[in-house]
């Protein structure tokens, strides 16, 4: 390290790819200063990931009150309090900034409560006071997209879903990805009347057609009205109410409307005309495989690259980054098998290719499909399935990817994506013997090939 600049590392937002650059570095004796002029923790901690999985909890009860009869629970009295969920997520949220904020102190790393701009390639201007840095990271992630159309003033953003005053009786929710499954699935629980729209043929198209198709026929089994290839041609907000225009011909009527169509980099007045930082036409910012970008001493990572928007890979991505900068670049990082789910209801977890993409660079794979009902589901008469499915290259028995639709998919997947990338063999998974009776026991056991 050297005297020569205030700071070996300033970082520039504190999100959790942020934090923990900034722990690792100070960890290796870097001089670190933080800026964050909003909430500790980034998106996912505030209006993200965290406080989502709280509502996708509560909005569960019901379902299970409902089958609790038949295991001889009687609920007759429960009642829903919005404002008891929403303030007691405030709480959890603040007590988690609390937690970020403590790590970073602990860390010996100075932490600025302001905006910070570049000044140049190794000076930002923070609270009317420059600072000099040896280098610069910028992990200050997305921010909703909502695109202008005739009343689009009207439709909120994921942000301030987590903050409304009040539940509505009706909503509309626009997007086919994680956040409008996982909003339509929350608000359908907790009692909504609930559209989805989506402009395309159909939800989350990048992931498996097969396992999407599950996810879409269980929302729509619980009652989320789901409207594929269609617009939203307008809005306009009559009566304390909004009518949603679409481009079928269509109206619906709804006290809320959700655009969750995207995120993009949160670039906008950071002063990166003052560098050599180059950025695509969204705004999000061009890095080498190194997180470097066009400016030597400036690096970028998480959300704000558009390369994989996930917290625990912008947490990967700090740490290797850290390590190339202060360490002995010992650490990389795999975008291949990257495990990611959504909490949609039902939930979908995946790691590794799709059917579809082991196709495209395999034409001999082996298809492993199980669809059963669960056995919670056995009493009750409920129609709620479970979905596993294996992607297996026949020459080297390989198993290419691992997909799940059905309750804990999150937490059985998680074990796939070490197994696959491992490189797990079909025989292995054969050769195992499961836990009885469970859901998981279904990947060692599916022994026919669909296909």
């Amino acid at each position: 390290m050297t005297d020569k600049f205030d700071y070996d590392l300033f970082i520039v937002g504190a999100g959790s790819g942020g934090v923990r650059a900034a722990r690792m570095a100070a960890s290796k004796g870097a001089r670190v200063g933080v800026a964050e002029d909003r909430d500790l923790g980034g998106t996912c901690v505030n209006v993200g990931c965290v406080p989502k999985k709280l509502f996708v909890y509560a909005s569960k009860f019901p379902d299970i009150f409902h089958i609790g009869n038949s295991y001889g629970w009687s609920f007759d009295s429960a009642k829903f309090d919005w404002h008891a969920l929403r303030d007691n997520k405030n709480s959890e949220i603040a007590r988690l900034n609390t937690i970020y904020a403590d790590l970073l102190n602990s860390s010996g790393a100075d932490l600025f409560s302001e905006r910070a701009f570049l000044k140049g390639p190794n000076t930002v201007i923070v609270g009317g006071k420059s600072y000099s840095a040896r280098y610069i990271l910028l992990a200050v992630g997305g921010w909703p997209y909502i695109p202008e159309f005739p009343g689009s003033q009207y439709a909120l953003s994921s942000n301030e879903m987590f903050f409304l005053e009040r539940l509505p009786e009706t909503a509309v929710v626009v997007g086919g990805g994680y956040i409008a499954l996982e909003f339509a699935g929350i608000l359908n629980g907790l009692g909504v009347s609930t559209h989805l729209i989506y402009r395309g043929q159909r939800l989350l198209k990048s992931f498996d057609s097969e396992m999407t198709d599950k996810v879409e026929q269980g929302m729509r089994s619980k009652g989320v009205k789901i409207h594929l290839n269609t617009k939203v041609d307008s809005i306009e907000f009559v009566n304390e109410s909004h009518d949603v225009f679409l481009s079928d011909g269509r109206c619906v009527s709804a006290d809320l409307v959700l655009y969750a169509t995207g995120r993009r980099a949160n670039t906008n007045h950071l002063g990166l005309e003052n560098t050599s930082v180059k950025t695509r036409h969204d705004g999000s910012i061009i890095v080498d495989k190194d997180f470097g970008t066009h400016e030597p001493s400036i690096f970028a990572l998480g959300d704000v690259i558009d390369r994989v928007q996930l917290t625990p890979v912008a947490i990967q991505e700090a740490m290797v980054l850290v390590d190339h900068l202060f360490g002995k670049a010992e650490q990389t990082i795999d975008y291949l098998n990257i495990p990611t789910a959504v909490f949609s209801q039902p939930e979908f977890a995946s790691v590794g290719l799709t059917e579809e993409q082991a196709k495209e660079t395999s034409a001999d794979v082996s298809i492993f499909v199980s669809d059963f009902r669960p056995m919670f589901q056995s009493l009750s008469g409920g129609d709620d399935r479970v979905t596993m499915k294996l992607v297996v290259e026949r020459a080297s028995d390989l198993v290419l990817g691992c997909h799940m639709v059905g309750e804990h998919a999150a937490e059985i997947i998680q074990g796939m994506a070490i197994a696959v990338n491992a490189g797990v063999t079909k025989k292995q998974f054969d050769s195992t013997i499961g836990i009885h009776p469970s859901a998981a026991e279904e990947f060692v056991t599916m022994r026919l090939s669909a296909r």
